[in-house]
């Protein structure tokens, strides 16, 4: 089963520097810039077959990659539980401003949001 433009595009951001230069430039004109299979050929001065078989070549390593490796699906991963956790670090500072009001429990949510950040980047 062939995966969506986006799934794509997404695997293209985590593997595309594995691929040949070539299959990175025939990628990223088709689904990036969004060019027609003609246009890249005229622009690669190679047939339009060239740059179908170039494309396709392209998805299935970068597909295989992500089967191998798993890291745009780690990501999403760690992105859910990221937003999950800061959103109880959040709950867990409004109960303590609202109820407790403990010096030491703010000194670790200040901690932990910066952790987050420093993932989150």
């Amino acid at each position: 089963m062939r995966a969506d433009p986006f799934q794509l595009c997404l695997l293209f951001d985590f593997y595309g520097e594995l691929l040949t230069e070539k299959q990175r430039e025939l990628f990223d004109l088709y689904y990036n810039e969004d060019l027609s299979l003609s246009e890249i050929a005229e622009h690669a001065g190679i047939t339009r077959q060239g740059v179908r078989d170039a494309v396709v070549r392209a998805e299935h390593i970068l597909t295989e990659l992500e089967e191998k490796l798993h890291l745009v699906s780690r990501y999403g991963k760690l992105d859910q539980h990221i937003e999950a956790l800061a959103g109880e670090v959040k709950l867990l500072s409004r109960i303590n401003s609202n109820y407790m009001q403990n010096a030491e429990i703010s000194k670790i949510i200040a901690q932990m949001n910066e952790h987050i950040r420093a993932i989150t980047g």
